[in-house]
C-alpha cells in the first residue's frame, strides 16, 4: 500500500458516497487508475464495506454505557460461546477482547437507563461464561468514529 492508496482510504472514510470521479479529483488521479486502485483495495480487504453512520439519538438510543466482562474460564469453548452469544445482541455496538483483566470491553446503546438495566439483567449478565460485569456510563462522546490516520 502506497501513499496514494492511503489518500484514497482517507477520502472514503471522510465521505463514503464519493463518486469515482470526485474521488479521483480529490486524490489527483485520473478516473481509470483511481478506479483500479479502489477495486484492488476492496479485493485485498483494506476496504471492508460501505455503510451509513447513523446518529444513535436520532433513532432513540440516547443512553450509552461501556461494560467490562470477565469470564469464569477462558478455554476456547467458553470464549467461542461467549462471543457467539454477544453477536446476537443488537444493542452491543462494539465488543473487543482484551489482554489481561477484564477480558472484554463492550460498548452498548439503549434508549435510557431502564432499558440498559433490562439489557444488563436479562442479556448481558446471562451470557455464557460470565464471572463478573462492571459498567460505566458514557457522559459524552468526544471523538467518535474517527477515520484511521494516514
Amino acid at each position: 500500500m502506497d501513499a496514494l492508496d492511503r489518500k484514497i482510504l482517507t477520502q472514503l472514510q471522510l465521505d463514503g458516497r464519493l463518486t469515482i470521479t470526485e474521488l479521483a479529483a480529490r486524490v489527483q488521479l485520473s478516473v481509470s487508475p483511481c478506479h483500479r486502485r479502489l477495486r484492488d483495495l476492496e479485493r485485498e480487504g483494506a476496504i471492508r464495506g460501505y455503510r451509513a453512520v447513523v446518529d444513535p439519538a436520532a433513532v432513540g438510543l440516547t443512553f450509552e454505557a461501556v461494560v467490562f466482562a470477565t469470564l469464569r474460564w477462558e478455554d476456547p469453548d467458553t470464549v467461542t460461546t461467549f462471543e457467539e452469544a454477544l453477536r446476537v445482541i443488537p444493542h452491543v455496538l462494539q465488543a473487543q477482547r482484551l489482554f489481561g483483566e477484564p477480558d472484554y470491553l463492550l460498548r452498548v446503546a439503549t434508549a435510557d437507563l431502564a432499558a440498559f438495566q433490562e439489557l444488563y439483567d436479562q442479556k448481558l449478565a446471562r451470557l455464557p461464561g460470565v464471572q463478573r460485569l462492571t459498567s460505566t456510563l458514557v457522559m459524552k462522546n468526544v471523538i467518535d468514529d474517527r477515520p484511521l490516520p494516514e
